[in-house]
């Protein structure tokens, strides 16, 4: 698609979503006001309601989606994305055993050293490694917004001090007494193993006009965001991240290091009857001010659409359309991540996190991504075992504060 082509398709998105948040708010107000005078809502009104809702998220899907294509990597060779000669052969070595299985002298000296036919498969060039990550950083919501470390072993051990530095005020000339000493205590990131299989034509392979990097980084993107955005919110940590909702969770007053604090909204599966967004206020105001300056709430597209009916005292809308594309929907003015692996609105469950994950979440990938060709399991498609090494965990536990909409 011509780049004007794609700028005409996201303004009239943003048109269309415009118009449609503005019908949406027209006829939420018209719920409201039916609510107050009747004490429920018309059928008909909560029909339209929904369709409008239905709508908005279909305009914002689409919007993220052309959005996402504009941010993706360029193809490798294209200007800004020049490969050195070594890389152009190795490339050239390693799109041969893509498409023919065949192994070359400069596959195999150049990409050996950490992974080999023996050991199961042979290392992507660089350029294809870092198109994958690319990929992964924008389609993946969690790696997004989280913290990142690059490794080339199989456990990242993070040093932190519970107690923090030893500091304190000490005049000109005066003694500088002795500092205590800082208890110092490890975090350790293990890194997992991730998989896609991705299928291919014979046609496909013999077509020299196919870049095969693009090719490969495409069909994993979806793959590896899948399974990575639903083990950074909720993995277990048994061969896979561990993710922040499963973290210890404790009530915010009686926070300590190791859990995640909550706050109640006071009712078991919802928001409170009367000022449903003091619940949200509060929660952001339970994260100290140095973390709030790089916030952000991260819930799911459902969670997403019942904020979206919340007013402050004034009337206003707490929820607020994106303003740009490319830019995220605000709530209370820090911006919303939207992952769909994040719970729904229950009783007990804890949909809406907020907090400066930069700081909060470590994912950590160990270099190299390896790839096996396989052209006897599926004939006549010939296989593609794609294999990448990672893992994640929270790494600061007061930096991620969770709603959990519960009485007490």
């Amino acid at each position: 698609m011509a780049e004007g082509g794609a700028g005409a398709d996201v303004a009239r998105s943003f048109d269309e979503f415009f118009r449609a948040f503005e019908a949406y708010r027209s006829v939420n107000d018209a719920r409201l006001a039916e609510i107050e005078s009747r004490g429920s809502a018309d059928v008909v009104t909560l029909e339209k309601l929904d369709r409008l809702d239905a709508a908005l998220d279909a305009t914002q899907r689409r919007i993220d989606d052309l959005s996402l294509k504009s941010r993706r990597p360029a193809r490798a060779g294209s200007p800004g994305r020049q490969p050195s000669a070594q890389g152009l052969e190795s490339k050239a070595a390693f799109d041969t055993y893509l498409r023919s299985g065949r192994e070359q002298p400069a596959l195999e000296i150049k990409d050996m050293s950490a992974g080999t036919g023996a050991d199961g498969g042979y290392l992507v060039p660089d350029e294809t490694e870092t198109e994958i990550l690319e990929r992964l950083s924008h389609a993946s919501p969690i790696r997004a917004i989280a913290g990142n470390r690059q490794v080339s072993a199989t456990t990242y051990r993070k040093p932190f001090a519970r107690t923090g530095p030893a500091t304190g005020w000490v005049g000109e000339t005066a003694v500088r007494p002795q500092t205590g000493t800082p208890q110092l205590e490890e975090l350790n990131f293990s890194v997992m193993e991730l998989y896609a299989m991705p299928a291919a034509t014979a046609t496909l392979l013999d077509d020299a006009a196919i870049n095969m990097d693009q090719w490969l980084a495409e069909e994993v993107e979806t793959a590896f965001a899948e399974q990575e955005g639903a083990a950074f919110v909720s993995g277990d940590g048994v061969n896979k991240p561990t993710g922040f909702l499963s973290v210890p969770q404790v009530a915010e007053t009686g926070w300590s290091w190791g859990n995640l604090g909550t706050l109640q909204t006071g009712v078991d599966g919802a928001f409170p009857a009367s000022d449903p967004g003091d619940v949200l206020i509060d929660l952001v105001y339970a994260l100290k001010s140095g973390y709030r300056q790089n916030a952000r709430f991260v819930m799911n597209r459902r969670t997403q659409g019942a904020v979206r009916k919340l007013k402050d005292a004034d009337g206003t809308y707490l929820w607020q359309p994106p303003s740009g594309a490319g830019v995220p929907a605000t709530l209370l003015n820090f911006p919303i991540t939207e992952a769909e692996d994040m719970p729904d609105i229950g009783t007990g469950t804890t949909p809406i996190a907020f907090g400066d994950f930069r700081r909060g979440y470590l994912v950590v990938d160990r270099m190299g991504v390896r790839i096996l060709r396989d052209p006897f399991s599926a004939k006549p498609y010939v296989l593609f075992y794609t294999t990448k090494r990672v893992g994640g965990g929270v790494q600061d536990f007061d930096a991620i504060k969770l709603l959990k909409f519960s009485a007490g």
